[in-house]
């Protein structure tokens, strides 16, 4: 039998440890001693794997209490750690040549939002209940590049400059840092000629599927990569349905399932 999911491996606290914001103790006033980061680590893996409410983490797994995970998660993201443990792990992946940046692939899942919040709106796909959507762009292998959280009315095509400016420096390979595809494949929803422009003028080949055209143009033979992907995402439970109401900390579990999907890619290798 296997680790539960929610156990960090050291293989992953090695690259997340010394991203960590250090926290200077009270000498003075110390108080009882904080929960060790890395327990409090798997107690936010185990809200993201099963979906459990923070109210409900069970303190008897030691993890702390859900508040505290809940905290140290916000202040994880304030302070950039799933930032840069991503930029990490693309810049690993594209040192052993497992990134293609011969074409990227973009596409959004909508999620419904049931406590609201910044970031939802009106669904047209949920009786225009409360509603939030997952913007995702990943390379050509399904590596999660960026990813965007909006209100779930908002037009697929609007995302498509934000998701391209969003792709970080990825390191990794001798000369400057690398973020911008060769060409980018994207559904009919990202149809429009204003747009094919924009991104033809960044030096980028658009590969847009247009509108009336019949099903069947192949474009689907290299865009199930990011449809794959979205089904690992929402393979956390806690994605499957915003909980929070505040979008940083809904963006910060995104952010942090990235990661984790893109160390999967990275431990394939070994």
């Amino acid at each position: 039998m296997g680790a539960s999911p929610w156990i960090v491996s050291d293989e992953l606290w090695e690259r997340i440890e010394p991203l960590l914001p250090c926290k200077q103790r009270r000498f003075r006033y110390p108080g009882r001693k904080p929960v060790p980061d890395r327990k409090v680590l798997c107690g936010i893996l185990y809200v993201l794997h099963t979906g459990i409410q923070w109210e409900y983490l069970p303190t008897e797994m030691g993890f702390g209490s859900g508040m505290t995970c809940w905290r140290r998660l916000r202040d994880w993201n304030e302070a950039g750690v799933w930032q840069r443990l991503h930029e990490a792990l693309l810049a690993e992946l594209n040192a052993s040549s497992r990134l293609d940046w011969s074409r990227c692939v973009v596409d959004s899942s909508h999620v419904r939002a049931l406590k609201g919040g910044i970031h939802t709106g009106p669904s047209p796909v949920d009786r225009g209940r409360a509603g939030s959507k997952h913007h995702l762009i990943t390379d050509g292998r399904g590596t999660p590049l960026a990813v965007i959280l909006t209100g779930g009315n908002r037009n697929d095509v609007t995302q498509l400059l934000p998701l391209l400016d969003a792709i970080p420096p990825v390191r990794g390979r001798v000369g400057r840092p690398r973020r911008k595809p060769d060409s980018l494949f994207a559904d009919r929803g990202y149809d429009h000629d204003i747009y094919r422009d924009k991104v033809r003028a960044r030096g980028i080949l658009p590969v847009i599927a247009r509108r009336g055209t019949p099903h069947g143009s192949g474009l689907g033979v290299y865009r199930w990569v990011v449809e794959r992907t979205f089904a690992w995402l929402h393979g956390f439970r806690r994605l499957r349905v915003r909980w929070e109401r505040r979008a940083d900390i809904h963006e910060a579990l995104l952010k942090f399932a990235c990661c984790l999907i893109t160390h999967r890619q990275l431990s394939s290798l070994c």
